[in-house]
């Protein structure tokens, strides 16, 4: 890029920065030396490939979606958290909110992700184990019990039944007397990355397909404020996908619900602000900061020039970021805390809107309390004490980090021409129902998993504790277990609300709106009938079962 192309960026920098709004908070450095908001090549010189690079700000949004980065505002410190009980999980809430959390994010048991209830024969033994168990609206208002949802943005993390969850958690905000208008938060709701990686799904794609059709529609009408689908490709790496295949996967998924939508005829630029990501930040540092610049850049770029959107806000990649699960270890496990700290690094320098830390005993149970507030602090001490926010992008230009920035993004671009091919039609949504149905994304995926396991076993990658330096003075730790109790009660308060409610009308709305799903109508209205009428869970996932069909795997040898 020329000079005065480059001077010209920066003027138009300089002019967003100066009308945005920036935190009340010290820029400087710790010995009290003044630094710029971003930096970039010296005035009057040419930069070749810098309009790859840019400015923070602007298309193709390499370095940051905002101008003033995190000068503007902080990343939000979002724990995901959910274990037992509506009652225990709002409980540890409160003491996220009171120590600082800037929103919430759901996590449920197994029961729940699968569309089951409670007391569901096949339930028995996970209730409450992984996650919050969350059977009915009962539940849910439960538990928000005493936190206001018009005022903090809440995440969910689930997929198969996400839109039942959702209309739930609607109830729940109702009952708390919020317009549903103003309300604000995320819901996964990200089908593709289930058939791809984490198998917990409920019907075949193409009526899952529908229920997410239905569900971006109904929000871009009726709750705009709100993102019902986060693209998830944080379990694609937790399977054991590279840094390149979560990226490239991730965002195709994402050019598949673009091509939802545009079926749907809805508006690209208003329905585009309503889909956001969900990252894995694991331990190759350098690898994932790059990652993340790509991601924004190539999302950026296929909005604009693909799929037609026009203003800055539809090809923004917005993401939040968890600190890889699967880098955790069972020895040693105090180390999981610096590297949950150097993941939780990464992820800030690649820009990320808001962010999990993992607790250092994750591995073995879910996290005490203890430790999940050493994983807030985490994220305390580096937005507090690191200085890491003062200046956007401050690895930009860095000759390492941009030549992985653009291996990653040439990587990713190659698997979107395949997948391509691979539907047949030019679309990338064919192209990933193909791939699912033949195996090939599950394949890939186990194919890396398997190279970097014989590069663990050979030694040539080193985990520390696992298969060097294991020499150790650490004590047993202590961790959270849930009681069977849990289950116990969890399954008698569903049948004495079963009993307290109104038969006729549940059964009512569960008849009205499988009578909808037979239509192309939008079937999210039903659906929060049903909720509001105290239909359970699994009485909703079921009757959709018995209209749709379950979906299994085909087997691959």
């Amino acid at each position: 890029m020329d000079a005065e192309s480059i001077d010209a960026g920066r003027r138009r920098w300089q002019e967003r920065y100066e009308s945005s709004r920036r935190r009340d908070a010290d820029f400087t450095t710790l010995s009290g030396v003044e630094v710029d908001p971003v930096y970039g090549p010296p005035g009057g010189a040419d930069h070749p490939g810098f309009e790859r690079i840019g400015w923070p700000g602007e298309h193709p949004y390499t370095r940051g979606l905002y101008a003033s980065g995190y000068r503007g505002r902080a990343w939000t410190i979002r724990q995901f958290a959910g274990f037992g009980n509506a009652a225990q999980t709002n409980e540890r809430y409160k003491t996220i909110l009171r120590h600082g959390g800037g929103g919430l994010s759901v996590a449920f048991d197994m029961p729940t992700l699968m569309g089951r209830d409670s007391d569901d024969p096949r339930s028995l033994g996970e209730v409450g184990h992984c996650g919050v168990a969350i059977d009915s609206a009962a539940d849910m208002e439960e538990l928000f019990a005493g936190i206001p949802l018009a005022e903090v943005t809440t995440s969910m993390t689930i997929s198969g039944p996400a839109v039942p969850i959702f209309c739930m958690w609607l109830v729940a905000a109702e009952r708390q007397g919020v317009d549903l208008a103003s309300l604000d938060g995320t819901l996964q709701t990200d089908i593709f990355k289930e058939y791809i990686a984490q198998k917990e799904w409920l019907f075949a794609p193409e009526p899952h397909l529908r229920l997410i059709g239905d569900l971006m529609e109904f929000c871009v009408a009726e709750i705009p404020a709100y993102k019902p689908l986060s693209v998830s490709g944080y379990h694609i790496r937790e399977a054991g996908a590279t840094a390149a295949q979560e990226l490239a996967y991730t965002l195709a998924d994402g050019f598949g619900y673009v091509e939802l939508g545009l079926s749907r005829g809805l508006d690209v630029d208003r329905f585009a602000p309503g889909l956001s990501f969900f990252f894995d930040a694991h331990i190759d540092f350098f690898e994932e900061i790059a990652k993340f610049r790509a991601a924004r850049r190539i999302w950026a770029r296929w909005m604009r020039d693909v799929y037609g959107a026009r203003t800055e806000r539809a090809q923004w990649l917005r993401f939040h970021t968890q600190t890889a699960g699967v880098s955790l270890t069972a020895q040693q496990p105090d180390n999981n805390v610096v590297r949950t700290a150097v993941e939780a690094l990464a992820a800030v320098l690649g820009g990320t809107n808001s962010l999990h830390t993992n607790a250092l005993d994750e591995v073995l149970a879910l996290p005490s309390g203890k430790a999940a507030e050493i994983a807030m602090r985490t994220q305390q001490v580096i937005m507090e004490e690191t200085g890491v926010g003062n200046v956007a992008d401050p690895l930009g230009g860095s000759w390492y980090v941009e030549a992985l920035t653009d291996r990653i993004e040439a990587e990713a671009e190659a698997t979107f021409t395949r997948i391509r091919d691979m539907g047949g039609d030019g679309t990338i949504t064919a192209g990933l129902l193909r791939g699912i149905e033949d195996g090939w994304f599950m394949s890939e995926i186990a194919e890396s998993a398997f190279r970097y396991q014989q590069a663990l076993e050979k030694g040539d990658k080193k985990v520390v504790g696992v298969n060097c330096h294991t020499d150790t003075v650490e004590e047993p730790l202590e961790i959270l277990r849930i009681s069977h109790e849990v289950e116990l009660e969890q399954r008698r308060l569903l049948v004495e609300r079963r009993a307290g409610r109104d038969q006729a009308r549940v059964d009512d709305a569960l008849t009205r709106m499988v009578e909808v799903a037979r239509t192309e109508d939008n079937v999210v209205p039903a659906m929060l009938e049903a909720a509001r009428a105290e239909a359970t869970l699994g009485e909703i996932c079921d009757a959709l079962r018995a209209e749709w069909g379950e979906y299994r795997e085909p087997a691959r040898f």
